[in-house]
C-alpha cells in the first residue's frame, strides 16, 4: 500500500497488574515503572473471573490464570465531542460532512489501510507531515472517525504532538478532563485517568499542554510499557498517533521504533520533494511508509471518477 491519496477539499482544508482492576469505575492508580525491571516482571496477568478463596487455605492452582488480560474497554469514561466540530457524530456539521467528497477520500483511505495493517498484523500507525501545518492533525481525526464508523470495530487516537497538540481542538473536547500525558506515558496515571471514550468504537488520547521534552519522553522506556500496556488493556485494532514534523525535531524519529507503519501528509502549498525525499530517508529500514497524502492540492489536478 504505497500510494498517493488526494481530495479536493481535503486540500482546501487546514500484562496488567493491580493498577489495571477497575474500582468504582475507574482503575487504581498505578505506580510509576521501574525501567530497570523487565515489564513481563511487573505486570503480571489479571486473573477474569477467579473464584474466592480464603487465604488460610491453599494456594489457588495455576490453571485458574487466564491467559488474556482483562478487556477494559466498556470501563473508558465518555467524553462527547462538541457540537461546533464536523469529523465526529453528534452534529449537523458532520452528518452534511459525510456526504461530500473528502468523506468519501477519507472512507476509501480506510478500507485500504485496515486492509494492510490485517494482513501484516500491524496496529501502530503514525500520521506524520514533513514539516509544520501541512494537515496531519485533520488527516488523523478524520481517518480515525471513518475508522469508528466500521462496526465491532476498535480504534485509539493519540495526540502526540507534544509540540503542538491539536487533537482536542480539532474535536472540541475537553482535554484538561484527563490526566497528563506526560503522566501517563510516565506510568504516574492510570488508563481510565488518560483515555476517553466518545462512542463504542472510538477512544482518544487527548493532550492540553505542550511538552518542550518531547523527544526524551518518546525514548523513555516507561512509554513504551505504557503503550503496550494500554493496548492490551483495550485492544484496539488500530492505534493512529498524530505525530509532530518529521522534520522540524528528533520527536518522531525517536517514536520510529514503536511504529508499524507511517502515512506522510503532503501540503501541495508548502511541501517540496526534497522534503519527501528527506522523509523517506529517515524512514528507510526503520518503518515502512504506507503512503503519501497529498493535501491541500489544486482542484485541476484531482481526477474525477
Amino acid at each position: 500500500m504505497k500510494d498517493t491519496y488526494t481530495s479536493s477539499e481535503v486540500l482546501r482544508t487546514a500484562e496488567l497488574g493491580d493498577r489495571m482492576v477497575p474500582e468504582q469505575v475507574s482503575f487504581a492508580r498505578p505506580r510509576r515503572f521501574d525501567p530497570a525491571t523487565p515489564f513481563e516482571a511487573q505486570a503480571p496477568i489479571v486473573m477474569d473471573n477467579a473464584p474466592t478463596f480464603d487465604t488460610t487455605a491453599d494456594l489457588m492452582p495455576e490453571t485458574t490464570l487466564s491467559t488474556t488480560p482483562r478487556d477494559l474497554w466498556a470501563l473508558l469514561h465518555e467524553q462527547a465531542p462538541g457540537k461546533d466540530q464536523h469529523i465526529l457524530a453528534g452534529s449537523q456539521a458532520e452528518e452534511d460532512f459525510r456526504a461530500t467528497e473528502v468523506a468519501r477520500a477519507f472512507d476509501m483511505l480506510r478500507t485500504r489501510l485496515r486492509q494492510t495493517v490485517k494482513q501484516h498484523g500491524w496496529i501502530n500507525i503514525a500520521v506524520v507531515s514533513p514539516t509544520k501545518g501541512c494537515g496531519s492533525t485533520f488527516i488523523a481525526a478524520n481517518l480515525a472517525a471513518s475508522l469508528s464508523r466500521v462496526p465491532s470495530s476498535r480504534t485509539v487516537l493519540m495526540d502526540f504532538n507534544m509540540r503542538r497538540p491539536g487533537v482536542a481542538k480539532a474535536l472540541d473536547m475537553n482535554a484538561s478532563q484527563t490526566g497528563d500525558l506526560h503522566d501517563f506515558l510516565a506510568g504516574d496515571v492510570a488508563i481510565s485517568d488518560y483515555i476517553v471514550r466518545s462512542s463504542d468504537t472510538l477512544a482518544l488520547g487527548l493532550a492540553a499542554h505542550a511538552h518542550m521534552d518531547a523527544a526524551e519522553i518518546m525514548q523513555d522506556p516507561a512509554t513504551a510499557a505504557s503503550l503496550l500496556e494500554m493496548r492490551r488493556a483495550l485492544r484496539p485494532d488500530i492505534v493512529l498517533y498524530d505525530m509532530p514534523p518529521l522534520l522540524s525535531h528528533d520527536d518522531t524519529s525517536a517514536f520510529l521504533p514503536q511504529l508499524d507503519g507511517v502515512l506522510l501528509v503532503s501540503d501541495g502549498t508548502q511541501t517540496m520533494a526534497k522534503h519527501l525525499a528527506e522523509c523517506e530517508r529517515i524512514l528507510d529500514g526503520h518503518v515502512p511508509l504506507l503512503g503519501v497524502l497529498l493535501n491541500r492540492a489544486r482542484a485541476s489536478s484531482i481526477e474525477r471518477f
